[in-house]
């Protein structure tokens, strides 16, 4: 496995991308993350790694938008957790749970492939479809 793109952080704070050679945005990070781009951010003033606050940046950014993820009620149980005793399990709770939810969410669906017994229950669906109308026109007539 290669090494994470190293991004920098100026004491301006600007983010400036070693790899492009270029300034970067939160926006930018965000296309880094969504491309499964791996990462390390670093302040250039101590060498300290402080990707962990440059991805809450990047999370308060999206919660702005018009469908945020993170409830009020959420954010407010998250930060009673830290310091409890809890506060590993939350994580861990958290984690496995939304590593779950977007293993169901694939990016790209493939075709579905229709089999025989796509046709066998269309056909049992359409058959019942014309005996329920055949009855209940028989239950009409018959009043």
């Amino acid at each position: 496995m290669s090494e994470p793109r190293v991004i920098k952080k100026y004491p301006n704070r600007r983010l400036y991308d070693t790899v492009e050679s270029r300034y970067i945005t939160l926006a930018d990070v965000r296309r880094l993350v969504v491309e499964r781009i791996e990462f390390v951010v670093v302040d250039k003033k101590n060498n300290a790694d402080i990707t962990r606050s440059i991805l809450l940046q990047v999370i308060a950014e999206q919660e702005h938008l018009a469908e945020p993820i993170l409830t009020q009620e959420f954010m407010v149980n998250v930060i009673r957790a830290y310091g409890t005793g809890a506060q590993g399990q939350v994580s861990g709770l958290l984690e496995t749970s939304l590593k779950q939810i977007m293993s169901q969410q694939p990016q790209v669906r493939p075709p579905r492939i229709r089999t025989g017994a796509d046709d066998a229950f269309k056909a049992l669906a359409t058959m019942r479809s014309r005996d329920g109308d055949k009855d209940r026109d028989e239950h009409i007539d018959t009043k």
